[in-house]
């Protein structure tokens, strides 16, 4: 059933109908839940980063150069994501379609150099999950993140062949709009983990 857009209606198109303005705040608060989940993991690496049980610690283990080549990949991701809300506001749904697959891209390669780091820090370095507190805090937040992006990659495919095959609807264009905010708020929440877990780990 096409979804009723409403009459005299000029904005965004994502906002047009009735179910899109409800599903889109029902995703700000489903954030909101997700800011609450991170913040916990966040506070359970704060307390554990200085038990490493003589295992690895941070500093030994992170490399500065492969850490910006991750931060790099994923802030350009949000950029090129950008572009594609752009794109769709300006209603081209092959342009929409064309920068959401160079950010799946860019997101595909942020996966492969964190999945590279894990199987670095347990096959050559020995630290895996039941080292130490540390490691375990490290793995289960940045691995939970690596998680989301994996999710929001496999979403992102399902968005681009939807926008491929019925072009801009109310529908499209919300889920557009949707995973969007998905992405940019896994930028966030990198970020954060660049500073609070990389760069603080390299410096104390």
């Amino acid at each position: 059933m096409a979804a009723h857009v409403d009459p005299g209606y000029k904005g965004p198109l994502e906002y047009s109908t009735e179910e899109s303005r409800m599903n889109i705040l029902g995703f700000w608060i489903f954030l909101g839940a997700e800011f609450v989940l991170f913040s916990c993991l966040f506070a359970m690496y704060i307390i554990l980063q200085g038990s490493t049980a003589g295992g690895p610690t941070a500093k030994e283990l992170f490399e500065f150069k492969t850490m910006m080549i991750q931060t790099l990949l994923l802030l350009t991701s949000s950029f090129t994501c950008g572009l594609a809300i752009h794109e769709m506001r300006r209603g081209k749904a092959k342009g929409l379609a064309i920068w959401l697959v160079i950010t799946l891209l860019l997101g595909l390669g942020f996966l492969y150099m964190e999945i590279e780091e894990f199987l670095l820090y347990v096959n050559h370095e020995g630290a895996t999950w039941g080292t130490s507190a540390f490691l375990s805090s490290f793995f289960v937040l940045v691995g939970t993140h690596g998680a989301h992006v994996t999710l929001g990659a496999l979403w992102m495919i399902g968005i681009i062949i939807q926008v491929l095959q019925r072009g801009l609807t109310p529908r499209t264009t919300r889920k557009a709009f949707i995973i969007g905010l998905y992405w940019h708020f896994l930028d966030v929440m990198w970020v954060f983990i660049f500073t609070v877990v990389y760069l603080t780990g390299m410096v104390v």
